[in-house]
């Protein structure tokens, strides 16, 4: 279920892999991914299932045993997991008291989650692109972020550090998940150049020799470039059948995820 798993005082992250759900077929079987319109009744509820079983596991603080899916110990009750609509932009949406109180009816338009409200989990899904978890420990703020190619660009990294600071972050620590590497990643020339130009450190090369971007060093420039602690968990996604792969897979990948939260 999770690829990885770190505890720093309060604050647990984790990373998902595609083992451990209820998916089937191509989805098989931790697919967390926004169901899409042609979806099937039951990937709709499968995708709810596993963000439950996700979030279950983790205030659990570890894997589901088998055969006990939703069983919490006593006195821990189950989290809110927070995930957003995601459209590769540069828009961070803040969780606070006022809008869980609200509702949540429906994912937030954004790429970027932030909260200081502790039992809530922020969630984020990607394929091959960058899931990106942020915390300030002491403060006990955390964000989570979706940073693809054109997000890198817009700069949704250092608005989520941006966003975090306004809620009183200081010293930040930021985890890069699985996503594809910069020696698979690769994209036409002149691609490469548009976003090299907006964020040198992505220029890459393929390991066969062509053009290729590399998301992942270019998140980890501008994180550093914010003065904010970077510990690399990522793995490469189209090289690891373990995770899911827009690029090895095509339409039918699922989505891993990226969680982080302030255990209450």
């Amino acid at each position: 279920m999770f690829s990885f798993q770190e505890t720093r005082g309060p604050v647990e992250v984790a990373f998902t892999d595609r083992h451990g759900g209820v998916s089937g077929g191509p989805y098989a079987s931790l697919n967390l991914a926004e169901p899409k319109d042609d979806s099937s009744p039951r990937e709709r509820e499968a995708v709810v299932e596993n963000i439950d079983l996700v979030g279950r596991a983790m205030a659990r603080g570890g894997p589901v045993p088998p055969g006990d899916p939703v069983t919490l110990p006593p006195g821990v009750a189950a989290p809110t997991v927070v995930r957003m609509h995601q459209v590769h932009g540069a828009d961070v949406h803040t969780v606070d008291r006022e809008w869980l109180a609200a509702g949540r009816q429906r994912p937030p338009l954004a790429d970027g989650l932030v909260t200081d409200v502790p039992g809530v989990i922020l969630l984020v899904r990607v394929a091959d692109c960058v899931p990106l978890l942020l915390a300030d420990v002491d403060r006990r703020v955390v964000a989570a972020a979706h940073a693809g190619r054109p997000g890198l660009v817009a700069g949704i990294v250092p608005a989520t550090v941006a966003r975090m600071r306004e809620l009183g972050a200081a010293r930040i620590v930021a985890w890069l998940g699985p996503s594809v590497c910069g020696r698979c990643y690769e994209v036409p020339a002149e691609m490469r150049e548009q976003v090299a130009a907006a964020v040198p450190a992505s220029f890459s090369e393929t390991s066969w020799g062509t053009p290729a971007v590399d998301v992942g060093a270019g998140v980890l420039a501008q994180l550093e470039a914010d003065g904010v602690e970077v510990v690399d968990a990522s793995r490469c996604t189209l090289e690891d059948d373990d995770l899911y792969s827009y690029r090895r897979q095509g339409a039918a990948s699922g989505r891993l995820g990226g969680l982080v939260w302030v255990r209450p």
